[in-house]
């Protein structure tokens, strides 16, 4: 899959979107897509508030799905587009699923910084660069990437 900026962008539009949506649901504003050479194969929403989950990140949900649907090889060549960089237990799930490309909008740095002091003792400040690095196999991250209304979705939410 193509990985510059121009590609991209559409993609993390639609993650923006997506996170637009989880937070109208009443969710955490967080979404993600996956992409094969076909085409936009997943879609999902963080469902952390309405699922009583909080392993229900838009990238955890976006795996369980993508998981079933397609092969082993066919999550190797897929990118994961989102709206924000991965967690560390996101990364975590990206990783065992073997999704070879991470492109993400908002850096967690930029999103830390919008977070009240009081949650910063409920941040794990673990860039997802550092988590990949560490595993096994190669999986490629592209980002930040400047996408209109990726900080904005975000705007007033944690306050």
């Amino acid at each position: 899959m193509p990985s510059n900026d121009e590609t991209a962008l559409p993609h993390l539009i639609r993650a923006v979107a997506l996170a637009s949506s989880a937070r109208e649901h009443g969710n955490d504003p967080f979404g993600a897509l996956l992409v094969t050479e076909g085409g936009v194969v997943v879609e999902a929403e963080n469902t952390v508030v309405t699922g009583s989950d909080p392993t229900g990140h838009a990238e955890t949900n976006l795996v369980r799905l993508a998981a079933a649907q397609l092969t082993p090889a066919e999550l190797a060549t897929a990118t994961l587009y989102t709206s924000t960089e991965p967690c560390a237990m996101c990364c975590g799930a990206i990783f065992w699923a073997g999704i070879g490309r991470v492109v993400y909008a908002l850096a967690e740095s930029e999103l830390n910084a919008m977070l009240p002091p009081e949650s910063i003792g409920l941040v794990l400040d673990l860039p997802s660069r550092d988590v990949f690095a560490r595993g096994g196999h190669q999986t490629e991250v592209i980002g930040p990437i400047a996408v209109p209304g990726a900080a904005e979705v975000h705007a007033g939410y944690w306050a």
